[in-house]
């Protein structure tokens, strides 16, 4: 095992961050890293838009409804980006419609995600803490407008980058036989049953983490986020609409 593997088998989301600015040397790595991602077919089909004044970290923090994202030093938001590549093939008399295919905006989400978590291992081997922002998908409507964003883009995921100041429990992960299958997928006839120790698992690491919290088991979380339906979130696809994606 190396050293880079024992990074990501110990990776854990930092929530907590000490008022410090990372340097621009630092970024610039970062931001090479990102560079040399893998991509689909060369189209290079996202962007990066880093918040670093306390202003708009303060404002996407209102939106992702999570008070330490204003405490990071930088934030990066990856964005799904074929306005770039559009804007390209127009100054070249090419038609463009496309675009607006949803195969074109899962490439550019794919190009984006594994931007970010390329950033994520960089930043972490540097020693840093992370945590990445789903979040940011609270309100589309708002981050669009933070960001600036032109049609044929969207922020599709965060990442809050800082020096950290907590050092949190490894959290227990799912049973490999659970989710990694040889040849075909594998279902089971009792999931809950199958779960069950890995249950007992999570219940402990919750109550060791917070003895005063009333902890549930892995299945009961994920049974009751059915329960969880946030209106602005239910919408997406109207929000992808809207920004030029999937409308043919």
């Amino acid at each position: 095992m190396n050293d880079v593997i024992k990074l990501q088998l110990n990776h854990k989301s930092i929530r907590k961050f000490k008022d410090e600015q990372l340097p621009k040397e630092v970024i610039e790595t970062l931001v090479n890293v990102a560079r040399h991602t893998a991509t689909s077919n060369f189209m290079q089909s996202y962007s990066i838009v880093c918040l670093s004044s306390q202003e708009k970290k303060q404002k996407l923090a209102e939106i992702c409804n999570q008070p330490y994202v204003a405490e990071a030093s930088h934030v990066f938001i990856f964005v799904a980006d074929q306005y770039r590549n559009r804007q390209i093939a127009v100054e070249n008399s090419q038609e463009t419609s496309v675009l607006h295919n949803m195969d074109r905006f899962m490439v550019a989400m794919t190009d984006a995600v594994l931007a970010a978590q390329n950033v994520n291992l960089a930043a972490e081997s540097l020693g840093l803490g992370t945590v990445f922002l789903g979040s940011i998908l609270n309100d589309n409507n708002k981050t669009s407008e933070l960001l600036e964003l032109p049609e044929l883009t969207f922020a599709v995921l965060g990442l809050a980058i800082g020096y950290k100041d907590q050092e949190p429990q490894l959290k227990p992960r799912l049973p490999q036989d659970i989710m990694f299958f040889e040849e075909s997928y594998q279902t089971f006839d009792n999931y809950v049953e199958a779960l069950k120790d890995y249950d007992d698992v999570v219940t402990t690491y919750y109550d060791l983490r917070d003895a005063n919290k009333r902890i549930e088991s892995f299945t009961n979380q994920i049974t009751a986020a059915m329960n969880r339906k946030p209106e602005k979130r239910l919408k997406i696809k109207s929000d992808l609409e809207k920004q030029g994606f999937i409308i043919d």
